[in-house]
């Protein structure tokens, strides 16, 4: 039995540090490369492992050392990577991230073996989403294997937690209506919600007519805003913390979100002890590397 299944991508994030954006045809000079673990869905594994979730991860790398560097960070957070399928005629997904002097960072990926994540893997491991309390998604793989591992959860009566990132124009309406919640940035729920001008409270509430069963609006240091199944709003306050790199966040918020709701918190309780870890997160240099700290913040059962 699995607290948190992480169903997606797995990446080598490349990062290198700028004192300033480039612009177009513009050459700047960085700090010295830095490869590390990285990946939405094995961010989001790591942060559920890190604080005591029982976690697994179905995803794909490649035959090669980025792969086994993966595998390692997974092994060191006490993910369950039985379910990690290696696939030795591909490269493992990388990311090329630069960080600004503000934390803030671009990102560019390339999917590599993630994108041979298939609906076949997912009809192979149903009998593990079953054994799940929560199944959490991204869109780093292909979407027809996140609509396969989002319509089995819904059949085992495995909760779905879904974060839609990097955000599609138009989100399928299956997709949308098996989460439980939608997790989205600000970005995000501009873009699938259709209201550029909103509020927290609007997009929030546009995604739920639109057939989301219940959505969390990250805000970065401003918190969260969350809307649940019965209706109920609530806004969460954001902490203060000195900001160093913002990688991986956005995973570990979700990665804690999907833990507690799979112990049984009520989303908005979820979503305070999520904003605790996020803030955490963005303390530290790196995504994976940054969640060594988040064993402090262990909430065990």
């Amino acid at each position: 039995m699995y607290d948190v299944l992480v169903v997606g991508s797995a990446n080598a994030d490349l990062t290198v540090r700028v004192d300033r954006r480039p612009g177009a045809g513009e050459t700047v000079l960085g700090t010295d490369l830095d490869e590390s673990a990285g990946g939405k869905g094995a961010n989001q594994a790591a942060a559920a492992a890190r604080l005591g979730g029982r976690t697994a991860l179905l995803a794909r790398i490649g035959g090669d050392a980025y792969g086994e560097l993966l595998l390692d960070a997974q092994r060191a957070a006490g993910t369950d990577v039985r379910h990690v399928i290696t696939d030795a005629g591909a490269r493992t997904g990388t990311a090329m991230i630069i960080v600004g002097p503000d934390g803030d960072n671009s990102i560019v990926v390339s999917p590599g073996a993630n994108a041979a994540l298939t609906p076949e893997d997912v009809a192979a491991a149903k009998d593990v989403i079953a054994a799940a309390a929560v199944v959490s998604l991204q869109l780093e793989t292909p979407m027809e294997t996140v609509r396969a591992a989002a319509a089995t959860a819904v059949e085992t009566g495995t909760r779905v937690v879904l974060n839609p990132s990097p955000v599609p124009a138009d989100l399928p309406a299956d997709l949308l209506a098996a989460a439980d919640p939608l997790v989205v940035n600000e970005h995000e729920a501009r873009l699938l919600s259709g209201l550029d001008d909103g509020s927290p409270q609007e997009w929030a509430r546009a995604l739920r007519a639109r057939g989301a069963r219940s959505v969390v609006v990250t805000l970065g240091g401003a918190g969260a805003f969350v809307l649940d199944a019965a209706g109920e709003e609530t806004a969460v306050p954001g902490e203060r913390v000195e900001v160093v790199d913002t990688t991986g966040a956005g995973d570990a918020f979700t990665g804690a979100l999907a833990v507690r709701l799979a112990r049984g918190d009520a989303p908005a309780e979820a979503a305070r002890l999520a904003v605790r870890v996020g803030a955490a997160a963005v303390t530290r240099a790196g995504a994976q590397a940054s969640y060594e700290v988040l064993g402090e913040l262990a909430f065990g059962e």
